[in-house]
């Protein structure tokens, strides 16, 4: 009987993508024939996995695990939406949450922390076998592990999207409650950030020229003092068609309808005039004030503190505010939302030409 080396097992696993154990025996049963190994292997469906890595996994299911001050969010991606509503999948991805919250992991995505994970319990071998036996590729994706004071979690769509939220200063149900209203407008809303002071100089900067080149390609959301500059320059040195400038000449009275009428090669010479003299038109105050004001707007969106909380009986106070009428020592430290499958390449399907290609 030849000896079966771990090294071996390794070698095995990495080949088919089966269970350790599954390697072991299959080595065992063979003799320690690496290639009749896999037949073993294959032939039992534990190699089953190995046919499907190339696929693309982008639905599935977000859980959460709660113990203590101490939450943990977890995607696991299939391939299709109907996987994800299955039984046996969506009690393997409770046990992923439960392992992750078990250990002394806080998080990643795709990375070591995500192998470690799996590595765990020998949970990778329990991937494998779940996908030998959904039929199916299944992909641990990522996971996150928070604690405060206070932790709580909210769960849409069955899984579609997952939220966990920690708070200090937290402790009773009241500031409980307003900490699960807060993750319910996280799910609904999609904050970036908790608060504005959380955002870089650097993003904030970057914001500022997105913002001013959006503009400066928007002739007409420009100032009217600056458009007007634009236009009669267009005008003055006949940058524009005569048709053009006869639609100028009749609609000038009314700016508001003059893009309207204005060609397309019209507008775009205004562009070019505008990014010609940018550095003229973002030193105007004017701009300066429509810019900011643009930016601020962006950072209420992203930023959860200053977003209208979704409650609100007035459709104004803000979440903020909204804490700090609960319990002004409520301090949000930490916030995490998993959407499935969001930035993953999504499967397109053409069935179609799927049925083509099967018949040739």
């Amino acid at each position: 009987m030849a000896e079966i080396t771990a090294s071996m097992v390794k070698e095995l696993r990495e080949m088919t993508g089966a269970g350790m154990m599954d390697c072991k025996k299959a080595l065992n049963e063979t003799n320690g024939d690496m290639a009749a190994a896999v037949d073993v292997l294959k032939k039992s469906g534990a190699a089953k996995a190995e046919k499907k890595a190339s696929r693309i996994a982008a639905e599935g299911i977000a859980k959460v695990a709660i113990s203590g001050n101490t939450a943990v969010v977890v995607e696991v991606n299939s391939e299709t939406d109907f996987v994800a509503k299955n039984e046996v999948f969506q009690e393997f991805v409770q046990s992923v949450a439960d392992q992750a919250l078990a250990s002394n992991l806080t998080g990643g995505v795709d990375g070591e922390e995500v192998d470690a994970l799996l590595e765990a319990n020998d949970l990778k071998s329990v991937l494998v076998e779940k996908t030998a036996k959904i039929g199916e590729k299944l992909s641990v994706r990522r996971f996150a592990k928070i604690s405060g004071d206070a932790v709580v979690s909210y769960v849409h769509g069955g899984g579609r999207i997952g939220v966990l939220v920690a708070a200090n200063g937290a402790s009773s149900d009241a500031d409980k409650e307003a900490l699960s209203n807060v993750a319910m407008q996280i799910a609904a809303m999609n904050p970036q950030y908790i608060s504005r002071a959380d955002i870089s100089a650097e993003e904030i900067d970057k914001l500022r020229e997105i913002t001013i080149d959006s503009a400066l390609n928007d002739p007409a959301s420009l100032p009217k003092p600056l458009l007007q500059k634009l236009i009669d320059k267009a005008v003055n040195d006949a940058a524009w068609s005569a048709e053009d400038i006869a639609i100028y000449e009749e609609k000038k009275s009314n700016m508001n309808y003059l893009f309207n009428f204005l060609s397309g090669e019209a507008k775009n010479t205004l562009v070019q005039f505008a990014f010609a003299d940018k550095d003229a038109i973002v030193s105007d105050k004017i701009f300066s004030g429509l810019v900011e004001g643009r930016i601020s707007k962006q950072v209420k969106e992203i930023s959860l503190l200053e977003q209208t909380y979704v409650k609100a009986e007035d459709g104004k106070q803000t979440v903020a505010q909204y804490l700090s009428s609960v319990n002004k020592e409520l301090v949000l430290s930490k916030m995490v939302r998993f959407e499935v499958g969001e930035g993953m390449e999504k499967k397109n399907e053409d069935f179609a030409a799927e049925v083509a290609a099967q018949l040739g």
